[in-house]
């Protein structure tokens, strides 16, 4: 078994790995940004290490300062959860190069499969099914009308080595194409540092399933059940649940023999999730592979009983997985709980969290990571927490849901609950025939109410000291954080204070408007201005693109007319109220 594990990300899934990691007497190894010093996934490994400021590129995306910190931590593997360096195959490679066992695949099925052009061509190539679409990366956009010409409207632009709903947009007429394309070429550059992009047909209502698999290191691939992933915003999962409701014994076959096609098409091992459309005819196509831990493994673990971490790691120590009865037992929900405004169109709410009191007891699990004055920042994803529930029969573990969600407290930030509590009463979920649209057609979050009121007490700043302690006759130098109130004038470093952002103040400027004074509804960074100074615009028309908490939010005119003041340019970070334009 592996000895030590440094675990290269944050958040709730640093927290599980780091637990689970334990419970095989695994030393755990942890690092943090700047951000991070103080979270739990800091607190509970048996050490942690500081890799930089808090933009993710200084710190979580800093391969070689992780690098750096797994030799001198003499960690013996790396695992990379989710997100941040989990699929970057050079990484994966470069982790195996310094002579450290990486917890996940091997390089070349990460390159492949992270790449949705060689993936579709190597599923074709095993016999499997995608959905129809071009398998050439395209550089302009006469190429996406030909192709969009080609598979009919509407089709969706992707990016070639994305995910998550990064780098995708859909296109419903040949007006949308030179926008979409740009717009899915920039994501696809930010979040994954390749512009190219594809193009697929884009079918209207289909459900979102995807097989989770297990690979030992033997080459035996275990098909562990699986999950449908229907409910969604922006392309993006709100709940997943186990088993997928009203799917056949015939259809979960040809799902599992198209996982383990995909899985051996790519000499895949260890943990993987092989996503797939059902389209109303009840036809599988594969969508993508995701060559790591998926964030709604949970459930998996909930109905059969396997830890997989603890498989992740035997299976990369060249053990035997040890999977036992994989014969699923009962069924079991995930809801994501984001800082989202689902009555703004599911707008993050970055802020401070001001109550938080989880829910509890039988067949109720919460994967987190927030406590109350836990900062929820702009830097990293939203996802605050999941909560898993599990019932012997769908309709008890929906039961169970609304009651759980119930007790649920956050407050300080608005969140993804009400939406939770709505969709959990709609009939179309209940009964099973919700598909991927279904939230933003069917649903109408404008009246849901956000417990965001209360405050703490005003942070004290703080500011940077340094330090020589000696420990056991060796003398270390040690950065500390201590009120400035406890440090004499002499020795302040304004240079090093922290202080507590100050938000907008409360009425018109606060990430709204007053007639034609357009401000930014959040902090964030302005990756596009769209209009000029002395420019015309309508109601609605778009100003620039705001991208927070890896989303990018459109901020429109509320007034048609001339715009008289430009106050923002691209990479410009705002914060909430700030005046972005003025239109007259």
């Amino acid at each position: 078994m592996i000895e030590s594990v440094l675990v290269a990300n944050r958040g709730e899934i640093a927290v599980r790995i780091i637990r689970s990691a334990r419970d095989l007497g695994v030393r755990t190894i942890a690092v943090y940004s700047d951000l991070d010093r103080d979270a739990p996934h800091v607190q509970l490994a048996d050490e942690a290490w500081a890799i930089g400021p808090a933009p993710a590129a200084e710190s979580y995306l800093n391969s070689e300062q992780i690098l750096r910190v797994a030799r001198e931590a003499k960690a013996s593997a790396i695992h990379p959860g989710y997100g941040f360096l989990a699929e970057n195959g050079a990484f994966a490679q470069a982790v195996l190069d310094a002579g450290l066992i990486w917890v996940g695949p091997p390089p070349s099925a990460i390159d492949t499969m992270g790449d949705k052009i060689a993936s579709r061509r190597a599923v074709a190539a095993a016999g499997v099914r995608s959905v129809p679409g071009t398998i050439e990366p395209l550089t302009s956009v006469e190429d996406v009308a030909a192709a969009a010409a080609e598979f009919g409207y509407p089709v969706a632009i992707k990016a070639a080595h994305g995910g998550g709903g990064k780098g995708l947009r859909v296109v419903a007429s040949a007006d949308q194409l030179e926008e979409a394309f740009e717009g899915a070429k920039r994501e696809a550059d930010a979040y994954f540092g390749n512009p190219a992009v594809y193009v697929e047909k884009y079918l209207a209502r289909p459900r979102h399933i995807e097989a989770q698999i297990l690979t030992d290191a033997s080459g035996v691939t275990h098909f562990l059940g699986e999950r449908d992933c229907s409910v969604q915003r922006r392309h993006q999962k709100l709940i997943e649940e186990t088993p997928a409701v009203g799917m056949t014994d015939a259809q979960r076959t040809e799902l599992a023999e198209a996982a383990q096609k995909v899985a051996a098409a790519c000499d895949y091992r260890n943990a993987g999730t092989i996503e797939f459309l059902m389209d109303e005819d009840g036809s599988l196509y594969f969508l993508e592979m995701n060559t790591r831990l998926q964030v709604e493994h949970t459930v998996t673990e909930m109905v059969t009983g396997i830890d997989m971490v603890h498989a992740q790691l035997r299976i990369a120590s060249g053990e035997d997985a040890d999977l036992g009865d994989i014969t699923p037992r009962g069924h079991a929900i995930e809801f994501r709980i984001n800082a989202e405004d689902p009555a703004s169109g599911f707008l993050p709410s970055p802020g401070q969290i001001v109550e938080y009191r989880e829910p509890a007891g039988f067949g109720v699990r919460v994967d987190g990571w927030v406590t109350a004055g836990t900062r929820v920042t702009q830097y990293y994803d939203n996802l605050i927490a999941k909560l898993i529930v599990w019932g012997s029969t769908r309709d008890e573990a929906i039961a169970r849901a609304r009651g759980v969600l119930s007790e649920y407290v956050i407050t300080g930030v608005a969140t993804t609950i009400p939406a939770h509590r709505q969709i959990l009463e709609h009939d179309t979920f209940v009964s099973g025939k919700h598909h991927t649209k279904f939230v933003e057609q069917d649903l109408d979050f404008s009246g849901s109410p956000q417990p965001v009121s209360g405050t703490l007490p005003t942070d004290e700043a703080t500011s940077q000291r340094n330090m020589t302690v000696e420990v056991g006759g060796r003398r270390f130098d040690v950065t500390f954080w201590a009120p400035e109130a406890a440090i004499s004038s002499s020795d302040r470093r304004p240079s090093a204070r922290r202080r507590p952002p100050k938000l907008a103040k409360a009425g018109k400027e606060a990430g709204g408007i007053d007639a034609g004074v357009i401000a930014a509804p959040m902090q964030g960074t302005i990756v596009k201005v769209t209009v000029a100074a002395g420019d015309r615009v309508q109601e609605g028309s778009p100003i620039c693109v705001l991208e927070a908490m890896k989303m990018e939010n459109e901020v429109k005119s509320p007034i048609s007319g001339e715009v008289v003041e430009l106050r923002a340019q691209p990479g410009d970070t705002v914060t909430p109220g700030q005046v972005i334009a003025i239109v007259r």
